[in-house]
């Protein structure tokens, strides 16, 4: 005991932590107290005014960004931090402010950590594990691929949040073959935030992907007055999505070129170990069952309107229920599931709240919105595309729809640009959030594995990013056009 507090005394001083704890409450303070701030006014003249709640709403934005990128606190903390600050500052009452950490979009990715969980405890994960290394073989860049196809492909079916529960387990097997310690590696930061970064671009392909697809399709439907098919709305999204798998690929062979290009002996290994593991066990045949009704079930939702009125995390809840009925979990098992990652989505939730319902959003997105409303017509459309990347890297992606999308479209018709254009582009930006982990679940679910630290994850996400701008002008410019999209008014 003496030791340690010995050694506690004489710990160096982390300055560069001090620094931007220091720079996030000087930038909360330096927005709380300002003066009143100038109304945004949209193309139809329409005034939004910032009330002092809502500056408040963005001073917390601003500290919990760099608290969270440069991880001065545990994540959880810095989520909690938002709550606080919104009650003791009342920008929101504590009913409103702490209430959004248990939304059912935080339950729904607790869910999703007992899939994942339940998984690795019962041996599926290995299971799958070895079945697809027998197959991809020994070059690690074929099993990056292997591991991002498989990613992706399961996107279609079930949302990105339960995929990334479900990878995450198979991934630290794989990455357990390649390196016989826990430490980080580059080919165990390239698994897991590609396995990130898939997950984003395979989301966008489906309805079934994530919720943000049935939100924009509803606006574009009120707003513009014409349906977007389940169909459609994949035909133009398949090629972006893949497009997209592809080129993260290439990016992580660049940047996290593996230590070994191949693990050796890896395809016979596999091969033995499966079939050593013999049949699948009681506990893995019920737990696959569950398992997979529970997403033939989210899958329906878009097709069976008795499943449709039903809210997709009482849908996944009952799994993670019967996962302690029939003895394949334990309290142990509740104990260790990663709070820190639960308490991130819950402020994460918490600070989109507040941006939307004080108006902080709506203000933002007419400043950014209106400075282009003169401009060509693809820079109009690139800046809702970095408008909502920027967004949904901070709150939630459906959100970031709902405050860019109305306004881009009233924009949209004095520049001649099509509709069309308009909510594909926003859905594109709005489903791969690169930079920060509160972006999306996948993100959060991966920095679990301790392969990177938040910093990293920004900094490469800020090259994704790019790379994700590029191909979206591509599309708008090229591809999309060939397809048949109108991407100007006639």
């Amino acid at each position: 005991m003496i030791s340690e507090s010995i050694q506690a005394e004489t710990r160096p001083i982390d300055w560069k932590r001090i620094f931007f704890l220091c720079l996030g409450l000087g930038l909360f303070s330096l927005v709380y107290f300002s003066s009143a701030w100038p109304d945004a006014i949209d193309p139809n003249g329409k005034s939004f005014s910032l009330s002092t709640e809502a500056k408040g709403a963005i001073a917390v934005f601003l500290l919990a960004g760099i608290w969270w990128v440069f991880e001065v606190l545990p994540i959880g903390i810095t989520s909690l931090t938002i709550g606080v600050l919104q009650v003791m500052f009342m920008i929101r009452p504590a009913n409103k402010a702490f209430k959004d950490f248990m939304d059912p979009s935080v339950l729904f990715i607790f869910a999703s950590l007992v899939i994942g969980m339940v998984f690795t405890k019962t041996g599926l994960t290995k299971r799958i594990a070895y079945k697809m290394l027998s197959i991809v073989g020994e070059r690690t860049s074929m099993i990056y691929l292997g591991c991002f196809v498989v990613t992706v492909a399961l996107t279609h079916i079930m949302a990105h949040t339960a995929v990334a529960a479900t990878m995450y387990p198979l991934l630290l097997t794989i990455h357990a073959l390649y390196s016989d310690d826990h430490e980080p590696t580059r080919f165990g930061k390239g698994l897991f935030i590609g396995m990130a970064y898939v997950a984003g671009a395979g989301s966008i392909i489906t309805l079934l992907g994530s919720a943000r697809g049935a939100v924009a399709v509803g606006f574009f439907k009120d707003i513009v007055g014409r349906e977007i098919s389940f169909f459609n709305l994949s035909y133009y999204m398949f090629p972006v999505g893949w497009v997209m798998t592809f080129a993260l690929w290439g990016f992580i062979m660049f940047f996290f070129k593996p230590e070994k290009s191949r693990i050796t002996g890896i395809k016979e290994r596999s091969a033995v170990m499966l079939k050593e593991m013999g049949t699948m066990s009681r506990a893995e045949t019920a737990s696959a069952i569950i398992i997979f009704v529970c997403i033939l079930c989210l899958s329906l939702r878009a097709f069976v309107p008795f499943l449709g009125g039903v809210n997709k995390t009482a849908i996944i809840l009952v799994s993670t229920i019967l996962f302690f009925v029939l003895n394949i979990l334990d309290i142990k098992d509740l104990e260790a599931i990663p709070w820190n990652i639960i308490l991130l989505f819950g402020g994460a939730m918490s600070i989109g709240f507040c941006l939307w319902e004080t108006g902080a959003a709506q203000w933002m997105a007419v400043n950014w919105l209106s400075l282009f409303k003169e401009a060509h017509w693809f820079v109009f459309v690139m800046s809702i595309a970095f408008f909502v990347l920027v967004m949904t890297n901070f709150i939630m992606n459906v959100a970031a729809i709902a405050i860019s999308l109305p306004v881009a479209l009233v924009i949209a018709p004095y520049l001649g640009v099509s509709p069309e254009v308009i909510l594909f582009t926003s859905l594109i930006g709005a489903g791969m959030p690169f930079l920060l982990l509160v972006g999306a679940a996948p993100n959060a679910i991966a920095y679990d594995s301790g392969q990177f630290t938040t910093g990293e994850f920004f900094i490469y996400g800020l090259m994704a990013s790019g790379i994700l701008l590029v191909v979206i002008a591509l599309f708008v410019l090229v591809i999309w056009p060939l397809m048949g999209m109108p991407v100007l008014l006639g």
